[in-house]
C-alpha cells in the first residue's frame, strides 16, 4: 500500500470509528461554558426577535411550564420561558433554562395538553444534558476532520479538500444527525412522561405530531433528517403511552 493511500485510509478509518459511537460522546466542554453559550445566545435572540404582544399566548406558556416544573421538583424562579412573535411551527430549549416557543406553535398546539407536550419536550432537553452532549459530539468530529484535513494536505494527497468534504458527509449521517435523533426521541418520552404526571391528557401529544405532520409539508428522507419522521415519533408515543396509567 503506498503512503498516500495508507493516509487516506487511515484518515477515513477515522471518521468511521466516530461515526460508529453510539453512546453519549465524551464532554469536551464544560457545562458552565455550555450555559455561557446558551446565555449568550438568548441575549442576542432576545434583542433581536421581538416577544409575542399576545398575552393569551404568553400566559398560557406560563402557566403550563410553572405546572411542568412544579410536578419535575424544578424551581420555577429559575427557568424563563418566553413566546416570541414569529409564525414559526418550532420551539427551542437554550442551555441556561431558557425555552422559547414561536407563535405559530399555537396553530398547531392548541389546548393546554398540546402545548405541555411542547414545553415538556425542551424541559426534556435540558434536564437531560442534551445540549452538552450536542455540543461535545460537533467539537469531537469537528476536530477530527481537521486532522484529518491536514494529514491529507501535508501529504500531497491528490483532492484533499474533496475527500475531506466527503468523509465530513460521512461523519454528519452517520454519527451527528442520528445522535440527533436519538435526542429527540429521549425529550419525546420525557415531555410525554412529565405532562402526564403533571396531570395533563398524554394522548394529546400524539394528536400534537399529528397534526405537526399535516402541516410540516414536504420532508428530507428521514436518515438525512436532523429529527424523527412524525411517524416515528407517533409510533414511539403509542408504545409508551401503553405502558402509563390511563
Amino acid at each position: 500500500m503506498t503512503r498516500r493511500r495508507f493516509l487516506a485510509t487511515t484518515a477515513a478509518g477515522s471518521v468511521l470509528s466516530l461515526s460508529g459511537c453510539v453512546g453519549v460522546p465524551p464532554a469536551l466542554v464544560s457545562s458552565s461554558e455550555v450555559e455561557a453559550m446558551g446565555l449568550r445566545a438568548w441575549s442576542e435572540l432576545r434583542a433581536q426577535q421581538p416577544l409575542s404582544r399576545d398575552t393569551g399566548f404568553q400566559s398560557s406558556a406560563q402557566q403550563v411550564s410553572r405546572r411542568l416544573l412544579t410536578h419535575l421538583g424544578e424551581p420555577t424562579g429559575a427557568w424563563e420561558v418566553q413566546v416570541f412573535a414569529s409564525p414559526e411551527i418550532n420551539a427551542f430549549a437554550l442551555p441556561g433554562r431558557k425555552i422559547g416557543v414561536y407563535e405559530g406553535m399555537f396553530r398547531v398546539a392548541r389546548t393546554p395538553d398540546q402545548l405541555a407536550a411542547v414545553i415538556g419536550h425542551e424541559i426534556g432537553h435540558l434536564l437531560a444534558n442534551h445540549p452538552e452532549e450536542r455540543i461535545s459530539a460537533e467539537v469531537a468530529t469537528e476536530t477530527g476532520l481537521r486532522l484529518i484535513g491536514g494529514m491529507l494536505g501535508a501529504s500531497n494527497v491528490g483532492n484533499a479538500d474533496v475527500i475531506t468534504a466527503a468523509l465530513g458527509l460521512g461523519a454528519q449521517v452517520g454519527l451527528l444527525l442520528p445522535y440527533s435523533r436519538n435526542q429527540e426521541l429521549e425529550a419525546d418520552e420525557f415531555g410525554v412522561r412529565a405532562m402526564v404526571g403533571a396531570g395533563y391528557e398524554g394522548r394529546q401529544a400524539v394528536t400534537l405530531w399529528q397534526q405537526m405532520e399535516l402541516a410540516g409539508g414536504a420532508r428530507a428522507p428521514e436518515f438525512l433528517a436532523t429529527h424523527p419522521a412524525p411517524a416515528a415519533r407517533i409510533g414511539a408515543m403509542e408504545r409508551l403511552l401503553a405502558t402509563l396509567p390511563a
